[in-house]
């Protein structure tokens, strides 16, 4: 019904401009050229939930330009020209990032020519110094679901960045929101209940939060959000293993080795996988690529060298079959050291996801394990690398399991409150793959290069923020009957520098 108003008021106003030989007036902030209108939907008072990726944190730290970059600074910008009201936001103090003497939440990164790098300085920002009145951008870095509505979260036990802003250090994050009266609210959380367990390489299945946990959490806070009717926007949850902090690195970026090295390894590997076909178990290592000293010639990468805690321990068979071989200390160590290795994959059924910590790890000449015997100690390549470093198939699909749960509650959630929902699973699928090109730029996932990424490898660039932003704002738009256009991404960077 209001697409064929539309078309009609359309219709009319172009017959009345010919027979005045005038031309038809174009709103050019608006999706359709009609005039601007937040169709059902009352953006007067606005307040955001949610974890970093509200808060605008980029390049692994909070800091002032990347806060006003945030995707609900950038949708209350929007939402003003349809009615939209005041959106404050508890910036830090400084574009340095961190807080005073802390070595856990530390400056932010730059890009220095090769690599990220700490930018030059001390932070100013003091986590004991409170800041006052209530704030529309809620989001906190480092929230889990349950967080935003646990109390003490913003006293000096809870989280630091809450405890800047809290109204009362006893107070919750939904409740603060909430006690603003807004009349259109945004929520995106969810990541961080997986995220914790995929960036430590899967090392504690604990780190999942429960379906359970999650579904009461979230719907707790959808009751809350909701109270009175009121409208909002809510987003799904991407799979935390197409960022890249868990896609720069291949499996296989190890070049072909020299005849004296992969010789001795791949008799190694071949004697370990007799011994694992002894014991009804799969191969676990390839045949190693041979450097044939050609120049004219291009050999295959091969795979990392990874530690599987889910596969059978074969230390003891290795020790026995080696041991006359290689003698008792020796194959001792060696069995130890393989039993649950075995080379990282990417096939059809299944994909290991080196983390991008790893990457400075398995370079030569700092590729070298201090704590390893000699020639077992190349990161990768004769030493594994540790579970920490590598998210596994097994690993990668707990994570699955987790979030698809997590989907289902969130999308169950919005259909029986009647809320817009952002697919930002969609979206980041889309942006892992094919990219997407909006304003002439294409968005991918490639670390700096990509253009959707900070140099932290997991939160958006401004340029990235900004793309969020106007997915949002099609949500909203499809929902509610708006019309807001949303930015042009040309007018967002790809990286900060240095100095702000």
């Amino acid at each position: 019904m209001i697409k064929n108003f539309k078309l009609l008021f359309l219709v009319s106003l172009t017959f009345v401009a010919c027979s005045k030989n005038d031309d038809v007036t174009i709103d050019a902030n608006s999706s359709d050229g009609l005039p601007l209108t937040s169709g059902s939907a009352d953006f007067s008072k606005y307040v955001a939930l949610g974890d970093s990726f509200t808060a605008g944190f980029s390049d692994n730290a909070l800091f002032i330009e990347g806060q006003k970059g945030a995707y609900p600074n950038i949708l209350a910008q929007q939402f003003a020209l349809v009615g939209g009201g005041e959106f404050k936001t508890p910036l830090m103090a400084d574009n340095i990032g961190g807080f005073v003497g802390s070595s856990t939440y530390t400056p932010r990164f730059y890009f220095d020519g090769t690599g990220p790098a700490v930018v030059p300085g001390a932070s100013s920002t003091n986590p004991t110094t409170i800041l006052t009145g209530y704030f529309n951008n809620m989001g906190v870095t480092g929230a889990k679901c349950i967080h935003l509505d646990y109390p003490g979260y913003g006293s000096s036990m809870g989280n630091p960045y809450f405890a800047r802003f809290a109204s009362n250090p006893m107070k919750t994050i939904v409740d603060d929101a909430v006690e603003q009266t807004p009349t259109f609210f945004s929520l995106w959380i969810g990541g961080n209940d997986v995220f914790g367990y995929a960036s430590s390489g899967g090392l504690n299945d604990a780190d999942i939060t429960p379906t359970a946990t999650f579904n009461s959490a979230y719907n707790g806070l959808i009751t809350k959000l909701t109270a009175g009717d009121r409208k909002g926007v809510v987003a799904n949850l991407p799979y935390v293993n197409t960022l890249p902090m868990f896609t720069t690195v291949p499996t296989n970026p190890i070049p072909a080795l020299p005849a004296a090295q992969s010789g001795p390894l791949n008799q190694l590997f071949s004697v370990i996988n007799q011994i694992a076909a002894g014991a009804n178990q799969p191969s676990r290592f390839v045949t190693i690529t041979t450097d044939d000293n050609n120049p004219a010639t291009t050999e295959a990468t091969n795979p990392l060298l990874i530690v599987d805690e889910t596969l059978v321990d074969l230390s003891v068979y290795i020790k026995n079959a080696l041991s006359p071989t290689y003698g008792v200390p020796l194959a001792t160590y060696l069995g130890n050291q393989y039993g649950k290795a075995r080379h990282a994959k990417n096939t059809s059924s299944g994909r290991d996801f080196i983390l991008l910590t790893a990457s400075s790890l398995i370079k030569p000449p700092n590729n070298i394990e201090a704590s390893a015997q000699s020639p077992f100690n190349a990161r990768g390549v004769s030493y594994p690398l540790q579970d920490n470093l590598v998210l596994t198939i097994d690993e990668a699909d707990k994570i699955k399991t987790a979030t698809d749960a997590y989907n289902v509650t969130i999308s169950t959630a919005a259909a029986n409150s009647n809320l817009a929902i952002f697919d930002a699973k969609e979206t980041m699928r889309q942006i892992s793959t094919t990219g997407i090109t909006a304003n002439g730029f294409t968005i991918t996932s490639g670390y700096v290069t990509g253009g959707g990424f900070s140099l932290d490898g997991v939160h958006p660039s401004p340029r990235g923020y900004a793309l969020i932003a106007n997915e949002f704002i099609k949500a909203i738009n499809t929902k509610y009957g708006s019309n807001m256009k949303g930015v042009d991404l040309g007018n967002y960077r790809i990286l900060f520098p240095a100095s702000l």
